[in-house]
């Protein structure tokens, strides 16, 4: 029978070290050596409060502009309301009325080979807009149609355009200017203007030759 050499221990080689305090046993934890030694950095993760707008916003606070909704007042009150809501549109461009209709008016002159186009863009309220096209469509019937393509497209087109004109003009309501401001004088019809019946003479003129080229084409036959 074989005898087992005797067992020593293994000694233990953190037996009389001291054991570190448990932080959850309640002892009081050492303040941290490194708090408040710098500027806190803010939270760029951080969500604005509700009702404010985002960071770099126009309306945001610090940007210029006061917060959308201050403490206390309504979301639906106009005295404050978001700078950053759509402006209202924009009234007639003559007088300020609200009532207007975006709507271009034209004129064309044509003589020999030149030919000029004006354009005055809108918006227009009910009564500058008749006045307008009044103006227009008289000086397109005086001086449009002394040039080949003027008679025969361009100042045909601007008096079609102008009466559509005239009628969108004619289906707004009356309205009052803006303060300080004064409407157009609509002034006489076309059919009252003495200067639209010189259009008379270039087309008469035109109806002389399309007559004059018809008979000749029927004669050849």
């Amino acid at each position: 029978m074989i005898t087992p050499p005797p067992q020593h221990p293994i000694p233990n080689p953190y037996s009389g070290a001291p054991v570190p305090p448990n932080p959850y046993s309640g002892a009081p934890v050492p303040p941290n050596p490194y708090a408040g030694t710098g500027p806190q950095q803010p939270n760029p993760y951080a969500q604005p409060p509700m009702g404010q707008p985002p960071a770099g916003h126009p309306g945001a606070p610090g940007a210029g502009f006061p917060a959308a909704v201050p403490p206390g007042a309504m979301p639906h009150d106009p005295a404050y309301a978001p700078p950053y809501a759509h402006a209202p549109a924009p009234g007639c461009r003559n007088c300020g009325a609200p009532e207007a209709a975006n709507f271009a008016v034209r004129a064309h002159v044509g003589v020999l080979i030149m030919m000029r186009f004006h354009t005055l863009n809108g918006p227009f309220c009910r009564r500058c807009g008749r006045a307008l096209v009044r103006v227009m469509t008289t000086k397109t019937l005086c001086q449009g149609w002394w040039s080949p393509f003027s008679l025969v497209i361009f100042t045909p087109f601007t008096l079609i355009w102008n009466l559509i004109a005239a009628m969108k003009f004619g289906k707004l309501p009356y309205s009052d200017p803006a303060p300080g401001r004064q409407q157009l004088d609509e002034g006489p019809p076309v059919h009252a203007r003495p200067l639209a019946y010189v259009a008379i003479v270039p087309l008469l003129w035109f109806t002389w030759v399309a007559v004059n080229i018809y008979l000749d084409a029927s004669g050849r036959r």
